[in-house]
């Protein structure tokens, strides 16, 4: 399985020492990764930080069974070894890669359906599995946003936010989305059409402004339960709502009624604890649909800083904080 350790040469690696704070988090030496069966092993040249990665420090996100124990659903780097029954990848190739955890390493073992070609600058590259692979199987497979249709994306300032805006802009969709106002300006650049500031104003409000009280055909939500009856109000008929998180809790309200009279749906998904194949379905369908308009510009990694990977906790506290924008990418060897 992905990241079983031997007793190679010792790497270091980021551990939480015990569920706690950034404070917790600790730049050790541990052993090597082994490449299984159908697996690949990388040399880490960056990762990046996902709200993921703080609820698996905090002890609320443990890793599927099997899995590395350190942090980290995303990297980047070169392939340094290849295990039995992999032929289609060398040693020396520059790769990304989707995670079920290990990316905060110096070396990670992938299973090889999750290894994608690098569609931009190496280090860059690092800030994009995670997030390619979640908004494409969720606005792409699931949703079926489509061209001419309206999206409404909660967190716009977020990694995930950052990525779907320019997606759906790409896809020829409208973009709203929902931010702190000093990430507007930002977003409107990135293809968000309606910027709404969610601390000063009602988002539903303001939705049903922007779309002369239509709603809008697709949501995007990282909220979950508090944000529930309003995103359900906020939907078109025919409306598709996919929730991908939950910072604003785990219940809340469904007016059934209402979901009924405007045929809506309502979906929710998770991504780390997939099995193998179904990751690499995904995979397959970014690297089809995803990495050329990466690759052409039209989608960018947008990187809010680039710290040493030994700095962790700072880049844990940043993300905690949410000021940033995009992604904190954790850098190997800085």
């Amino acid at each position: 399985m992905a990241g079983r350790t031997g007793t190679l040469t010792p790497m270091h690696a980021i551990v939480i020492r015990e569920p706690g704070g950034p404070e917790v988090l600790e730049w050790v030496e541990v052993p090597d990764p082994v490449a299984g069966p159908g697996e690949v092993l990388v040399d880490v040249v960056a990762t990046a930080v996902n709200r993921a990665d703080l609820l698996q420090r905090a002890g609320f996100y443990d890793p599927p069974p099997g899995a590395s124990p350190y942090p980290g659903l995303e990297c980047a780097g070169l392939v340094s070894a290849l295990g039995a029954g992999v032929d289609q990848w060398r040693v020396g190739d520059e790769v990304c890669a989707l995670l079920a955890g290990g990316g905060y390493a110096e070396k990670v073992a992938v299973p090889v359906g999750q290894l994608m070609p690098v569609p931009t600058d190496l280090v860059e590259s690092a800030a994009l599995p995670e997030v390619a692979c979640t908004v494409w199987s969720n606005l792409g497979a699931a949703a079926r946003l489509a061209e001419g249709e309206s999206l409404l994306v909660h967190g716009g300032g977020s990694g995930i936010g950052t990525f779907a805006i320019q997606f759906a802009a790409a896809r020829g969709a409208r973009v709203l989305t929902t931010a702190r106002a000093a990430k507007h300006e930002a977003l409107r650049e990135l293809g968000a059409e309606v910027t709404i500031d969610y601390t000063e104003v009602d988002f539903l409000a303001a939705v049903l402004d922007a779309t002369g009280r239509r709603g809008v055909d697709v949501i995007l939500d990282i909220q979950g339960g508090d944000y529930l009856p309003r995103n359900v109000s906020a939907l078109a008929v025919g409306g598709r709502l996919v929730v991908i998180g939950l910072q604003g809790g785990r219940t809340g309200e469904l007016d059934l009624g209402q979901l009924v009279m405007k045929r809506a749906s309502v979906a929710a998904s998770t991504l780390r604890a997939r099995p193998p194949a179904e990751k690499a379905k995904i995979c397959s369908g970014v690297r089809d649909e995803v990495w050329p308009l990466v690759e052409a510009g039209r989608i960018r990694p947008v990187i809010d800083r680039r710290l040493p990977m030994s700095q962790a906790a700072r880049a844990h506290e940043l993300v905690g904080s949410n000021a940033h924008l995009g992604k904190v990418l954790l850098v190997a060897g800085e």
